[in-house]
């Protein structure tokens, strides 16, 4: 997905450790633009940059921000209240509004975000819209599950989305 972010504009990023492995968490003058999940730091900060190539990307150390994130990561239910800069199509974005009115504890399936946002025959493009999802946990695309209540496929892997509803207390 190309980045509407304009060159020059600063993307600050830090990289820990949590309970699913490496986070890195970014954000830019507006608010959270990206959190990312997976093995590798170097691959999370190969695919901040491929999400905003035009940006000045400026690695930070761990700040109080960061540290929220990581607190939400591991207890989900307590809430976030932090501005995001969820870049995004607009469908991606209609998703992405309606995955965060999914409380913690609860899944819908594709078809009923499709629903929700008055699109019933765009359940593939909901799954793209999570999948193309540059925050993770706080766009809770974990969430969202097939029509059998099944887990699919987790743009973080399967056993992240796993982990995650266990901590909610939804599987």
């Amino acid at each position: 997905m190309k980045s509407t972010v304009k060159h020059n504009v600063e993307i600050q990023y830090a990289v820990s450790r949590c309970s699913l492995g490496s986070i890195l968490v970014a954000s830019s003058a507006k608010g959270v633009c990206a959190i990312l999940l997976g093995a590798s730091p170097a691959v999370l900060l190969q695919d901040l940059q491929v999400r905003f190539p035009e940006a000045r990307l400026v690695e930070t150390a761990v700040t109080e921000l960061h540290t929220k994130v990581v607190e939400f990561v591991e207890a989900p239910g307590v809430g976030f209240d932090v501005r995001l800069d969820a870049h995004g199509t607009d469908f991606q974005r209609r998703v992405w509004r309606a995955l965060r009115e999914i409380p913690a504890g609860a899944t819908a399936s594709y078809l009923d975000i499709a629903n929700r946002i008055g699109s019933p025959k765009s359940v593939r493009a909901v799954a793209q819209a999570c999948a193309a999802n540059p925050i993770a946990v706080v766009i809770p695309c974990h969430r969202v599950v097939r029509t059998d209540g099944g887990l699919s496929g987790y743009r973080w892997g399967v056993e992240r989305k796993r982990a995650l509803l266990a901590r909610e207390g939804a599987r």
